[in-house]
């Protein structure tokens, strides 16, 4: 019997992990489970990684294997302003590392990253599926078109006196 109190998991990600344990091949859950601890978070953290492993019975090198092989997962909390660059092909061809390299200097963080007062988090995408207006930069659900380096520093202003 899982002891939900023995936990910092939400009880409802506890109930679930018990639904998935009654069934057939209950490891074949973790990436649902990982979604669920995601999207109750916000990212996956050690402490919530250790305790899926634990309940669902997986090695946790199995749990940390999964969470940072598929891209879609984030190991750390994202700022408030989540700062999506696009590499896809056509963006790529149109700036968007040098775009990428521009966030980076004036943030101070790396793709991965968050700065240390939670404002900003950067992150690649492979295509944010607007190739025509490349290159694509996402800000939360903001999407801005033809970004150069330029204009980085400008856009982060404009986006934190928005809100």
């Amino acid at each position: 019997m899982i002891d939900n109190a023995a936990y910092t998991l939400d009880s409802n990600i506890i109930t679930y992990i018990k639904e998935c344990l009654s069934k057939e091949h209950s490891e074949s859950y973790l990436i649902a489970v990982l979604h669920k601890v995601q999207q109750t978070y916000g990212y996956l953290s050690q402490e919530h990684m250790d305790e899926v492993a634990h309940l669902l019975r997986v090695p946790t090198s199995t749990v940390s294997g999964v969470a940072t092989f598929y891209h879609f997962f984030r190991l750390q909390p994202r700022g408030k302003f989540a700062i999506s660059i696009c590499m896809g092909t056509a963006c790529f061809v149109k700036g968007a590392d040098q775009v990428l390299d521009a966030f980076e200097r004036e943030l101070g963080i790396r793709v991965g990253e968050t700065t240390s007062d939670g404002l900003f988090s950067i992150e690649g995408s492979r295509c944010l599926g607007v190739c025509a207006m490349a290159p694509v930069v996402m800000i939360n659900d903001q999407v801005f078109s033809k970004v150069t380096a330029q204009q980085v520093s400008q856009l982060l202003h404009d986006v934190t006196q928005e809100n």
